[in-house]
């Protein structure tokens, strides 16, 4: 492990919004003082202070979108989810630096995001670039694939809105027949979308994923579908 990975790591843990699970067995969670916390329903009452809507970003590498839509949307709540606790560590840090009182961070696998919410917890879910898994063997571990599909539907509020945006083609397509095939409502559905005038301003957050991938000559696609 380099220097500065292991710096980012030691880092997180000490930031006061950014709470880790250091082990799939155990179900909890821990802050920034190392006490295990029990989190499930108590997000917003205990992390946020409120009772605002509550946005998940799930993959969401140095929270680009966790940023820009807390910034832009200060009346919910947001916390970027990603196993990697290096990439979390740009994203909280940031959030610190500007004083961001509607972000969190969770470090967890999200394949065991049931053991640290809630049914009904959640209002809304983005999924911004996350690993395509292109072999067959691994489509259950995309992010669009059923058995997630089924997790979030147990965390989200009944009609919770599921944005979804990637540069992979064969990603975008499977997770359209995924959707479909689970009975759930597409509201949106375009390839390309920087070919024309965005139709949502949210989609003109750019992640550092993305700039890479348009600095490639790849497109950028993006769906929304409804629980």
């Amino acid at each position: 492990m380099g220097k500065d990975k292991t710096f980012r790591l030691n880092s997180i843990g000490t930031f006061a919004n950014v709470f880790q699970n250091h082990h799939f067995t155990n179900p909890k969670l821990v802050n920034h003082l190392q006490q295990e916390l029990e989190m499930k329903g108590k997000w917003k009452k205990d992390v946020f202070k409120n009772e605002n809507p509550l946005t998940l970003e799930l993959a969401c590498g140095k929270g680009d979108y966790t940023l820009a839509l807390a910034q832009k949307y200060p009346n919910r709540n947001y916390i970027g989810v990603d196993a990697k606790g290096a990439r979390i560590f740009i994203g909280a840090k940031q959030a610190l630096e500007k004083k961001l009182p509607n972000i969190a961070f969770a470090r967890m696998r999200i394949e065991n995001i049931l053991n640290f919410f809630e049914g009904g917890e959640v209002d809304e879910i983005w999924i911004t670039f996350p690993d395509p898994f292109p072999k067959k063997g691994d489509a259950k571990r995309r992010l669009s694939a059923k058995g997630f599909l089924e997790r979030y539907q147990k965390i989200c509020k009944p009609g919770a809105i599921v944005h979804f945006k990637t540069d992979d083609l064969p990603l975008f397509d499977s997770t359209k027949e995924s959707i479909d095939a689970f009975g759930l409502k597409t509201l949106y559905y375009k390839e390309d979308i920087y070919a024309s005038a965005l139709d949502f301003e949210e989609l003109n957050i750019q992640t550092y994923y993305e700039k890479a991938h348009l600095a490639n000559g790849r497109t950028i696609n993006y769906l929304k579908f409804q629980l």
